[in-house]
């Protein structure tokens, strides 16, 4: 059993666990995207099911200080393939995938060149029946006119809400109403939007993030996503020291009581050792309706609160 020291902080505004009750059944769903292996006792990922493509290899103009392109290094390197996304889908299909997010390196604009890809992304969901996720940055109306009519699962990008982190850490000529404009655009368009929020995005400061979560209420997503800064390293965050627990836990419960009716899951990054333990027993307590890559005896905490876990093999929120 796993015992936990950490305590719901809202006060006088309505339990976050009881508010998660009284929208959404007593499930909860644990995920191993495929971008790495991941194995506990309870739960053992697959890296077949779904798979990560770059279409830009590790190449990315941006140079991000939390990323410096590392995030790349564990996604199948399209431009190395020799062939078209189709192709490489078909590959992978093969060998046994049913989903695959299309992700790869930005240019200076923090675009992803997906338009290329558009036709071939319409044939794999027609003719392969896969399910489609992708990671556009932000794009412009041309990409989400052609997305919304490859009929994707879901466009997923990073929401900032300040200004530092866009210049400092993403080092981007745009401001935070550029992000709030891409929601909108993706809501105009019908396309299921999966916003992420990273907590300690500044340089494990929290500056932006209540202000990107004012932005998502206004434009209500598929899904949010909450992350936690990862220091990695031969990044500018290398040493980093994450946000202490109480402002995560404390980040998990707004972000419930914001948005009581909207699946909310603690996604693939957070800090490694015993503070992911905590982290992921905090998102519980909150409410959360999903966890990727559960720490070991998380399954059995879900449980311990009247949680019936299932399991995915895919990024959040997928279904096959």
């Amino acid at each position: 059993m796993l015992e936990t020291t950490i305590e719901p902080m809202s006060k006088g505004v309505g339990n976050p666990f009881d508010i998660r009750k009284e929208n959404f059944p007593n499930e909860i769903t644990f995920y191993g995207p495929g971008l790495k292996p991941h194995s506990t006792s309870e739960f053992s990922g697959s890296m077949k099911e779904f798979v990560s493509i770059s279409v830009t290899g590790s190449n990315c103009a941006l140079n991000c200080e939390h990323c410096n392109t590392k995030m790349l290094d564990n996604m199948l390197d399209l431009p190395s393939f020799g062939g078209s996304l189709f192709d490489m889908a078909k590959d992978i299909k093969n060998k046994g995938a049913k989903g695959l997010l299309v992700s790869g390196g930005s240019n200076i604009r923090n675009q992803v060149p997906l338009l290329p890809h558009i036709n071939d992304m319409k044939r794999i969901r027609r003719e392969l029946g896969m399910v489609i996720r992708v990671h556009p940055g932000l794009p412009d109306e041309e990409t989400c006119e052609a997305l919304a009519e490859v009929d994707v699962d879901g466009v997923m990008l990073d929401i900032i809400g300040d200004q530092e982190t866009i210049s400092d850490v993403y080092h981007l000529d745009a401001e935070p109403s550029d992000y709030e404009a891409v929601l909108e655009r993706l809501q105009r368009h019908n396309i299921p939007a999966i916003p992420h929020i990273v907590l300690g995005h500044y340089f494990g400061k929290m500056n932006g993030e209540w202000a990107a979560l004012d932005m998502i209420k206004k434009y209500p997503p598929k899904i949010l996503v909450l992350v936690i800064l990862l220091p990695l390293t031969g990044t500018g965050m290398e040493g980093v020291i994450p946000p202490s627990m109480k402002e995560i836990g404390g980040f998990f419960e707004t972000a419930r009581l914001s948005l009581p009716s909207t699946p909310i899951l603690l996604g693939c990054a957070r800090p490694l050792g015993n503070i992911k333990i905590d982290i992921d027993k905090s998102a519980i307590n909150a409410g959360l309706n999903g966890i990727a890559f559960p720490s070991e005896g998380i399954v059995g905490y879900a449980e311990e609160k009247g949680l019936e876990p299932s399991f995915i093999n895919a990024c959040c929120g997928v279904t096959w």
